[in-house]
């Protein structure tokens, strides 16, 4: 983008002026506006024409990375036929239908069933809706609590902030819907070291299922919980057996379990979802971000034959949800193109080969540094703990000094989030080695 040094200023000024930026920072803010203009592969470019490796691949979307012309010409072609029709009432398009015979094939267990709609966050805000009234026409309207899990993210909306367990998200806006419950995290890494692995699994499903007879059963619709936690804690494993201990509490209490994949399925953790990993299927997934490789915005929440026949069967009991644009035509079109890529190139079986590379890598660098804590992670997802005092901002030194030397580092804090594009390369795995240990050794000097 050739553009003059008085454009590109007055754009950086029309970005603070004109525009909210989603979680803003006015920390960040004050140093001015990054402004992005292209991207290839796992790059991206600024207005200034600086060069970064995004290690956090566009908040976790573009798992087959930027630029795929497989993806443009799909999109093309689509719009030069039909840009859009809404999936409205009794109309369906021809992309639309393909990509949910594709998610039939890809999904685990029965799930096979989909709604289509604009983002992850809606995805998850159907699954709530889509819970209650499958209760509701069953003939148990009183069926309205959801049980969710502390530190958990499920969204900004209204059904999914109520879920989300983490603080931050929630304080300014409650009162939130009635009839949200929470029980304990569930993370491997907070097992207490005189417990072993499986008696802190028991006490973890003793505690949900007391929670359950505590509220009433019968006034339980749903459990909505990411199998795999988010980047906000560092995708901390579950304990094992947990998933499926969770699976047959829910099942003895006729509870529909939701599980969240937006951050974590396509190929992220090494299998196309978390939950093969554990061999648990639930009654609902929800999917978005990577699902449509970020090229334009589709989500979908996914359900089982038995769930979606019951609001296709009588006149009047229809699903009562929908929006203009989920299942826009185009995006459908882009979202297949982005599916085929994955199973082309084998991206889910890249994930788990490179990952392991990575880790080890992070585990070596772990050695080199007493400051860090602690490394995990599964796939392609995986982060670095800092064992540093919290108010010397050590994590946010790091990704500002990566940031200077060309690659964009997402932290929580003190946790370092990695989480590249499924493409990524040995070679470029080295690179993100390379920036976070000059990175930990800049800092490291600051320390003594």
């Amino acid at each position: 983008m050739n553009l003059s040094a008085k454009e590109k200023e007055r754009l950086k000024k029309s970005a603070l002026k004109y525009v909210i930026p989603h979680f803003a920072s006015n920390t960040e803010l004050a140093k001015g506006a990054k402004i992005f203009t292209r991207g290839e592969g796992c790059y991206v470019y600024d207005i200034d024409g600086k060069k970064y490796f995004d290690s956090f691949a566009t908040l976790l979307t573009t798992v087959c990375g930027h630029n795929r012309p497989e993806v443009t010409q799909a999109v093309k072609q689509q719009m030069e036929l039909l840009e859009f029709f809404p999936n409205y009432v009794d109309a369906f398009t021809v992309p639309l239908i393909k990509l949910a015979e594709k998610l039939a094939g890809l999904m685990p267990g029965e799930l096979s069933v989909s709604f289509f709609v604009n983002s992850g966050s809606e995805a998850n805000e159907t699954a709530l809706k889509m819970a209650r009234q499958y209760h509701v026409e069953n003939g148990e309207p009183h069926r309205y609590k959801f049980i969710a899990r502390k530190d958990s993210y499920h969204a900004t909306t209204l059904g999914g902030g109520s879920v989300t367990g983490l603080t931050w998200f929630r304080e300014y806006f409650e009162p939130l819907l009635p009839g949200c419950v929470f029980v304990s995290a569930a993370r491997k890494r907070d097992c207490p070291k005189d417990m072993l692995e499986k008696d802190y699994t028991k006490s973890l499903l003793a505690e949900l299922e007391e929670t359950i007879k505590f509220e009433n059963p019968k006034t339980i619709a749903g459990m909505i919980m990411d199998p795999l936690p988010g980047s906000n804690t560092g995708y901390p494993l579950p304990p094992e057996g947990y998933l499926k201990g969770v699976r047959e509490i829910c099942d003895k209490y006729g509870i529909v379990l939701i599980f969240d994949e937006v951050q974590t399925g396509f190929g992220k953790t090494g299998k196309w979802f978390f939950c093969e990993h554990e061999n648990v299927v639930p009654d609902i997934m929800t999917i978005g971000k990577g699902f449509t490789g970020g090229f334009i915005p589709l989500g979908a929440t996914v359900t089982t034959p038995k769930i979606a026949d019951v609001f296709r069967k009588v006149p009047g009991h229809e699903f009562r949800s929908g929006s203009t644009y989920g299942g826009h035509t185009a995006a459908c079109a882009a979202t297949i193109a982005n599916l085929e890529i994955i199973e082309n190139e084998k991206l889910v079986e890249n994930a788990a080969i490179t990952g392991k590379y990575l880790g080890e890598k992070l585990l070596k660098l772990q050695k080199k540094y007493k400051f860090i804590k602690e490394v995990s992670g599964i796939g392609l997802l995986w982060v670095v703990t800092l064992n540093v005092d919290k108010k010397l901002g050590i994590g946010g030194k790091i990704r500002d000094w990566c940031w200077q030397n060309g690659m964009i580092l997402r932290n929580n804090g003190d946790i370092l989030v990695l989480a590249p594009s499924l493409i990524i390369t040995k070679k470029e795995v080295d690179l993100i080695l390379e920036k976070i240990d000059g990175a930990l050794r800049f800092v490291g000097s600051t320390l003594k």
